[in-house]
Parts: C-alpha cells; sequence; structure tokens
C-alpha cells in the first residue's frame, strides 16, 4: 500500500519505518528542506536507539522517501497520516500544524476521485479529529466526512524504547467515522499479534490522553510521597516502594517457562511509581495541561490533575532545597549537573527536569558544568540559548573539583559512578542522587555525604 505521512519528526518518522517493514511504501512529507535532504541521506536529526539502522536500511530498500509537501504525493497514496506536532500554548494545545496538515490534504483530494483515508497520529482532545480536521478537509475538498475517510490511531511510543513500541506494540487502538475509514485502516495490520481495539473518534482520542494522565499522576504520586520522606528522620521511600511493590496487586505470581517455577512479575507501570526529579518530554507534561483545560472548555473541575501538573512543576525545586542544605548556599558554587535528557536513551531535553535544575542553579548564581551522553551544544543553544552553562563530554572533567554532584537523568553511565571516583576528582565530595539510582550504603560507608530524593534527614 502507498502511504504518505505529514510530518518527519519523532512520530512521523518511526511510524513510517514500522509501516515500510510490513512492505508497504511510504512517503514522509515536510516543509524543511534541510532536515529533507539530511532524512534523504539516512542521517538523524535527534537520537533514538537503532532508528539510524532501520532508516538506512528503509531507503535502501526505496520503501521510503522524504520529501517537500506537495499534492501529488498525498493524491498518488492511498492514505495520509498526520503526525505533526500538537505543543503546547498557553496551557492548551496548539493546533497550528494540525489545521496546516488538513488544509494541504483537503486541496490535494479536491484533485482525487478515488477514497482516500486520513489518519490522525497527533495528540488532539476528543472531537478534534471530526470537528477540526475532518471539516477542514472537507472545506478544502469539497467533499464531504465519508467520502474521504477518517480515522484515529493514538500513538504510544516510548521515547527510548520506540522501535520496539512500534514494530511490536501491545495494542492498536483504531478510532473511525463509520466502517468503511476502519476497515480499510485496519486492513493494515492484518498479521499483527496484539488486540486491534475498534471504537469511534472521540473514544480514541480520549485513550492516548488517558494512557499519559495515569503515568504522569503516578509520578506526582511517587515524588509527593518523598516530599513526606524526606521530613521523617530514618525514612528512605525506596525502602518504602520497595516494599509496595511486593503487592500481589501490583506484581502477581506468574508461571516462568525457562524456570518451570511460579515467581513475581514486574510490569513495567511500576517504574512509574518510583520518586525523582519529575516527568518531562514531549508528551506528558502537554498532555496534562491540555486534558485540563479541556476539562474546564467542559466546565469541569479536575483537582487530581491540577495537582499532579503542580506537584512535577514544583519537583526541581526540591533538588535546590537539597543542594541548599548540604551547602548553606549556591552562590559562587560549583555544580556538576550529570543528565540533561529528560531521560536516558534520548537526547530529547523538552520540559526536562535537568534544564529546569540547571535554570534554579543559575537563579542561585552558581557555576554549572554538565554532562550527558547524547545532548550536544546544538541540541542546548537551539532550544535553550538563554543557558549558560559548560557542556563537556567527558565526564571526569564535570566531576572534577565539583563542590557538589547532581544526578538529574538515569543514564546507565551514572549508576557507575562509585566513591573511589569521587574522592580521586573532588577533595569534598558532596552527591544528590535525584533518581534513586546509586548505592546509598556504598557512599555512607565511604563517607561521602549522601542526599537523595525521598531520603529522611
Amino acid at each position: 500500500m502507498k502511504i504518505s505521512i505529514i510530518g518527519t519528526g519523532y512520530i512521523g518518522l518511526i511510524t513510517g519505518l514500522a509501516l515500510t517493514k510490513k512492505g508497504n511504501f511510504v512517503t514522509c512529507l515536510d516543509i524543511d528542506q534541510a532536515k529533507i535532504d539530511a532524512l534523504n541521506k539516512g542521517e538523524l536529526f535527534f537520537y533514538e536507539p537503532r532508528l539510524k539502522n532501520l532508516l538506512k536500511q528503509a531507503l535502501q530498500r526505496k520503501l521510503l522517501r522524504v520529501s517537500r509537501m506537495n499534492y501529488e504525493d498525498i493524491t498518488n497514496s492511498n492514505m495520509t497520516i498526520i503526525a505533526v506536532g500538537t505543543p503546547e500554548l498557553n496551557y492548551d494545545i496548539d493546533l497550528r500544524y494540525i489545521k496546516n496538515a488538513a488544509k494541504s490534504i483537503g486541496e490535494a483530494l479536491k484533485r482525487k476521485k478515488r477514497y482516500h483515508v486520513v489518519v490522525v497520529k497527533s495528540t488532539v482532545t476528543p472531537g478534534t479529529t471530526e470537528q477540526v480536521i475532518g471539516k477542514t478537509v472537507a472545506y478544502f475538498s469539497g467533499k464531504q466526512i465519508g467520502e474521504f475517510g477518517l480515522c484515529m490511531n493514538p500513538e504510544f511510543l516510548r521515547e527510548g524504547s520506540a522501535i520496539s513500541d512500534a514494530f511490536y506494540p501491545d495494542r492498536i487502538v483504531v478510532g473511525a467515522y463509520d466502517k468503511k475509514s476502519s476497515q480499510k485502516y485496519i486492513s493494515l495490520f492484518r498479521s499483527a499479534k496484539c488486540p486491534i481495539i475498534g471504537t469511534n473518534l472521540k473514544t480514541a482520542e480520549m485513550i492516548k490522553y488517558t494512557s499519559n494522565a495515569l503515568f504522569a499522576t503516578m509520578i506526582s504520586f511517587s515524588n509527593e510521597i518523598a516530599r513526606i520522606c524526606e521530613k521523617l528522620n530514618g525514612v528512605d521511600c525506596e525502602d518504602v516502594w520497595n516494599a509496595i511493590h511486593l503487592d500481589q496487586r501490583l506484581t502477581p505470581l506468574g508461571y516462568q517457562i525457562k524456570t518451570k517455577r511460579l515467581s513475581k512479575i514486574t510490569p513495567g507501570f511500576l517504574q512509574y511509581l518510583r520518586s525523582g526529579c519529575g516527568y518531562g518530554g514531549s508528551c506528558l507534561p502537554k498532555d496534562t495541561k491540555a486534558l485540563n483545560s479541556f476539562a474546564k472548555s467542559l466546565k469541569l473541575d479536575t483537582p487530581i490533575l491540577r495537582s499532579v501538573i503542580r506537584t512535577n512543576n514544583t519537583q526541581p525545586q526540591q533538588i535546590i532545597l537539597l543542594a541548599k542544605n548540604a551547602l548553606g548556599g549556591l552562590h559562587g558554587k560549583r555544580v556538576a549537573l550529570l543528565g540533561l535528557a529528560f531521560k536516558p536513551n534520548t537526547d530529547d531535553i523538552r520540559e526536562s527536569p535537568g534544564i529546569k535544575i540547571a535554570k534554579l542553579l543559575l537563579k542561585e548564581q552558581a557555576l554549572v558544568i554538565c554532562h550527558d551522553p547524547k545532548v550536544t551544544e546544538k541540541n542546548i543553544k537551539n532550544n535553550h540559548p538563554e543557558l549558560t552553562i559548560q557542556l563537556f563530554p567527558d565526564i571526569n572533567q564535570v566531576l572534577k573539583n565539583a563542590n557538589i554532584i547532581i544526578i538529574t537523568t538515569s543514564w546507565d553511565e551514572y549508576r557507575k559512578i562509585t566513591p573511589h571516583q569521587l574522592k580521586k576528582l573532588t577533595c569534598t565530595p558532596i552527591i544528590i542522587d535525584g533518581r534513586r539510582i546509586l548505592s546509598r550504603k556504598n557512599f555512607i560507608r565511604a563517607k561521602i555525604p549522601y542526599f537523595a530524593i525521598g531520603l529522611g534527614n
């Protein structure tokens, strides 16, 4: 099948590559010529494990091409997937790119007689697919919804493991305007080995927001528990969570084929029930705010959502309080900040706790020296030109002579930091473990002051 995708960002490109693996011919469309040229050469503008090799394979097999936005590639395809960004705008969803994409599809379909399916993969609030996108396509095409297909297919890609999520999904949700739209789009997934949930457009839109809001809630709840633990002498939230996780309702017993024994199954969602610096990235922050704003438009109060957002917005300040308590003040202090990406295995710094903490440290007039395995100076300058931090590729350069070390991203590289390493590089090492990835006992045994999120005094 021939498929056109509007958007060459994270979702558009990875979705396109997943579709080529099934033998489809995919054209990704964009308006940024520099980005188009780079992708056609197999060059990426963001980091995701395994993605570069998959892009090169798809280009070599001639199943993927990247082109400038045009009507011909849309009309020559069987369906068009919208995968453009829906960024935050004043705590609400910004639909500018969505509307532009819908307009372009409508103008293209005006030239086409055959049936065409429009699929929305961008995250949009309930009602947007039909009332905004569908009506815009209808207006500019001169056709009614139903004369062209309309579906909503939310994505559930996690940065850092998006390839596995796209190629081996745990479920596929397809919201459709009518039966014909649904049948045409679901035909792409005949070989899928996961449940396919067919529903209406609004339900599909709501499933996506509910998913992100749930995980954001778990993280903020975990951090509120951590704040309580910090006020209690001798209480460590890690001990609390380790015990909570053993509850059979959270980690049920399952039969292990390899060992032929019953043992605990550790579900992936438990990683969200851990205390840390807060959530970040391109989805959870903007989607919780958009859902809260959408609820307001329905004249509904959502106190839990508001609390989730407020807790997350203030969580980076907890790190600053720990640092101030450890040093007595931050003015003129050399701070080694480890981690600028919002999570490991990505270079995404959007809404990153590490970036927020760096800004707070600069307000305290600290000297901020940073390390991240994937984030580059170019990335920082493009997104945060106001940040006067120093970024070094060698972690030892960052740790050397630091007054305090703060871990804000749980990269595997940082899990390997040892007390001996710190003592060798700085005279009076102090560490703040913002992700709870180090052994507290090892640092206490080495007489290195160890502070952490959720650790009582």
